[in-house]
């Protein structure tokens, strides 16, 4: 893994690192002239392994969910499995209006091959996700799903999607080991945490030059296999007297606060999700934790900046997802009246992946999974083509900030 991470170029992004440099320790009171609605996460650079800056390819078209408009097809459905309520919806919910999007431009413009899109809330939950998965499979008309969202539902279902034959690309479940299992249907639609975790932790060790960095998780599968990857990657600048694991769910981490002021790292990585991120960055700036905050692609999403407020100011974000641009954007939030957030790139794309499978006649399990095999195209975020084990051959990263 480490041999394939370290021949990529990535761009940190959308979902991910939170650098907070901020100069005061009372968050409380605005900047002049800044409100908590003027905040907005906003596209810096990409990066590679090593943190150093990398161009932003171009040139090359997106493929169309519309195609030629001369499809046809029998009644089939694409599936999507996430979190569309709870604490971390956003983040599905951006992932499902993608899928939905592509699929409606594509029934849009071929009357003979209409798409029909069932989603399915799991609530990122594994539990639910394992109640959920067999009533996907058991759908006949079903032959392609875009999810599970999050790394520990997917590692509770994957078995029953391959057994099943059924293509599952995830737009944002990032634990590396989800590859390892030997499914033949599962594709990742963007970077995982062992190329995300290494550019993470390198840029703030190598290009921003800090010394001392507290690693905090949130005992999930994605949580704590981006922190173990960004502790490995730091090794002694990751300060082994705040190396510290919170729970998700929790909303008081006046321990993490108390055990960060103990050693006044220069900042601090946290692997997990924005519901516990905004509380938690909120109670260090109150605790006077005056240094950088750090996160990755489970906190870069718009409500992380409503949850936190003024203590989200300057935050830098790093995500293995692309930024939402041009067309697509527009297009987006004319429909949806809000802004692309995380993933929702991913899903449009990969959305568009199982659309144009179908309309080259790829209507069984069998014949949309060998296509998507085989793929290899651009898309709105990025190139898609994958390896054997379903990742992808290129890997970008991107850095964002909240401005």
């Amino acid at each position: 893994m480490r041999g394939r991470v370290a021949r990529n170029a990535f761009a940190l992004g959308g979902a991910g690192l939170l650098v907070l440099g901020i100069a005061g320790c009372n968050q409380s009171a605005p900047e002049q002239g800044t409100s908590k609605a003027d905040l907005k996460i906003v596209e810096q650079v990409q990066i590679d392994e090593n943190g150093g800056e990398v161009k932003a390819a171009s040139g090359a078209t997106p493929a169309d969910p519309a195609g030629d408009g001369k499809a046809t097809c029998p009644p089939v459905s694409i599936a999507m499995a996430g979190a569309l309520n709870g604490p971390d919806a956003a983040l599905g919910i951006n992932i499902k209006n993608g899928v939905q999007l592509a699929i409606d431009k594509h029934n849009a413009a071929n009357p003979g091959c209409q798409v029909q899109l069932k989603p399915f809330d799991t609530e990122g939950d594994p539990q639910k996700a394992t109640a959920i998965a067999p009533q996907i499979v058991d759908d006949q008309y079903t032959i392609g799903l875009v999810g599970p969202a999050f790394s520990g539902e997917t590692k509770a279902t994957g078995t029953v999607f391959d057994q099943a034959g059924l293509v599952a690309t995830t737009a944002s479940a990032t634990n590396p080991t989800l590859s390892q299992n030997g499914w033949k249907t599962f594709f990742r639609g963007l970077a995982n945490d062992a190329v995300q975790g290494p550019s993470v932790a390198n840029y703030l060790k190598n290009t921003l030059g800090f010394k001392k960095i507290c690693v905090i998780d949130d005992s999930t599968d994605y949580g704590l296999g981006l922190a173990t990857a960004v502790r490995d990657t730091l090794g002694p600048v990751a300060d082994p007297g705040c190396n510290i694991s919170v729970k998700k769910g929790d909303k008081d981490f006046s321990a993490a606060v108390t055990q960060v002021k103990g050693v006044s790292p220069d900042a601090i990585f946290y692997g997990g999700y924005y519901s516990e991120a905004a509380p938690l960055v909120q109670q260090l700036r109150d605790g006077g934790y005056t240094g950088v905050f750090s996160s990755a692609d489970g906190t870069k999403d718009p409500e992380f900046v409503k949850q936190a407020g003024e203590a989200s100011k300057d935050a830098i974000l790093a995500c293995p997802c692309g930024p939402a641009t041009g067309t697509f954007a527009e297009e987006y939030k004319k429909k949806f009246n809000t802004d692309a957030g995380t993933y929702s790139a991913e899903g449009y794309d990969l959305g568009t992946i199982l659309l144009k499978g179908i309309d080259s006649g790829a209507i069984t399990r069998p014949a949309l999974l060998d296509f998507v095999k085989k793929y290899n195209g651009q898309g709105i975020a990025r190139n898609y083509q994958w390896t054997d084990k379903g990742e992808l051959t290129t890997n970008l990263i991107w850095i964002f900030k909240v401005q």
